[in-house]
């Protein structure tokens, strides 16, 4: 690719379902597995043509300020625009504001989903628009893609009332011209189009299928990962522990310590007389004494003495003292059992 591909991340949304741990803290920075949940969007792109030219656009609102902080401080080297959505008026809204930004070739994804892809085709594509998509036993709580005879998508239908399209689109797209997404969305927020008080993207790029004659095909994936809800997460937690994002081996050198893998023990964590695993990770600055731990997800600077913990989340600088089974706490809390 020859012009710099813009990459937009929409992530302003108040991540309700996560809370309490998402009132101190956006959930693209929530730990799952070796890094932060937007560590494992950013190494989606990992195959892209050519990473130089590259540049995020990263769409924020609620604790936007601490995304700055993490980025600055974890990847210095992107370079990253940031634009603010004060009002949740949707998700064609949201790339309208950054409509400076969107020239020539662009990636839409949302922050909260994982998939597995290669983009390495991208060099050669010759179709306008890609979505990708995933076959999903029942699609009603998604958008779809309708696809013709000829291979190419007719339209996008968001939460269809039927069951009989099946194509998902997983929220990662493609578009050759920017610009012309940007002309669509004006279109649609002129004309009102609107489902449940929101500018949907599905309709930004209907408008594009039906008024400016462009090829919009599908990108079928396999993996399909979520980090929305506290269940969702410690899933696609097990699933990153299980395909290489963990240190077992090196976990399991630790004196005093059981680790049952898959884990990921940061390095600068303090572990003893414990039992973890399998799917636990556990972030930098951890205190760890005396504990059984599994599928649970352990942020920095935490300490959890003679506790029992499955399926539970710990927010940063937090104190779980005693038994617990399954516990969902978030920044800077106390817990005594």
């Amino acid at each position: 690719m020859s012009e710099t591909l813009k990459i937009v991340i929409p992530m302003a949304g108040l991540g309700t379902r996560l809370r309490p741990q998402t009132w101190s803290r956006p959930k693209q920075i929530m730990r799952m597995a070796d890094k932060s949940v937007i560590g494992h969007v950013l190494n989606m792109f990992n195959t892209l043509p050519d990473s130089t030219l590259v540049e995020y656009v990263f769409i924020v609102g609620y604790l936007g300020d601490k995304i700055k902080t993490f980025m600055d401080e974890e990847y210095p080297d992107l370079k990253v625009d940031y634009v603010r959505q004060e009002e949740m008026l949707g998700q064609s809204h949201a790339l309208y504001l950054a409509r400076e930004h969107l020239q020539g070739p662009m990636l839409m994804v949302f922050a909260d989903t994982l998939l597995e892809t290669d983009l390495s085709f991208l060099e050669g594509e010759e179709s306008d628009i890609v979505a990708w998509v995933k076959p999903v036993p029942d699609p009603r709580r998604f958008g779809v893609a309708e696809v013709g005879e000829d291979g190419m998508v007719s339209r996008l239908i968001e939460k269809p009332k039927s069951m009989d399209n099946n194509l998902a689109v997983v929220g990662f797209y493609y578009f050759s011209q920017g610009e012309l997404l940007v002309e669509a969305i004006e279109e649609q927020i002129e004309k009102d189009i609107k489902l449940k008080g929101e500018y949907f993207l599905a309709d930004a790029i209907n408008i594009m299928l039906d008024e400016y004659d462009l090829r919009m095909r599908t990108e079928k994936v396999s993996v399909w990962l979520d980090a929305g809800t506290p269940e969702a997460l410690l899933e696609t937690n097990r699933y990153l522990l299980d395909h290489g994002h963990d240190n077992s081996e090196a976990a399991a050198q630790r004196e005093g310590v059981e680790m049952i893998p898959p884990v990921y023990i940061h390095p600068e964590a303090e572990v003893d007389a414990s039992v973890l695993g399998p799917h636990v990770a556990i972030g930098p600055g951890c205190v760890i004494q005396g504990c059984v731990i599994q599928n649970s997800v352990i942020e920095k600077n935490s300490q959890v003495i003679h506790a029992a913990l499955e399926g539970s989340l710990i927010g940063q600088n937090a104190k779980v003292n005693g038994e617990a089974s399954s516990i969902n706490i978030g920044d800077d809390c106390l817990i005594d059992v």
